[in-house]
């Protein structure tokens, strides 16, 4: 079975890419997989095992 998580990344005007690549390093590590990221980033969707 398969969890999902959307969020909307809030990035801010400096060091944007820096930031998104953080949020995504972050569920990384937590075992969540990007399925889709939206045009302009304004939301990326996540899924990962839920028994992992």
């Amino acid at each position: 079975m398969k969890e999902y998580r959307v969020i909307q990344p809030k990035l801010g005007f400096r060091n944007r890419f820096q930031n998104f690549e953080d949020i995504l390093n972050q569920h990384a590590r937590e075992g969540w997989r990007v399925v889709e990221i939206s045009q302009g980033w304004t939301s990326v969707v996540f899924e990962r095992d839920k028994n992992r």
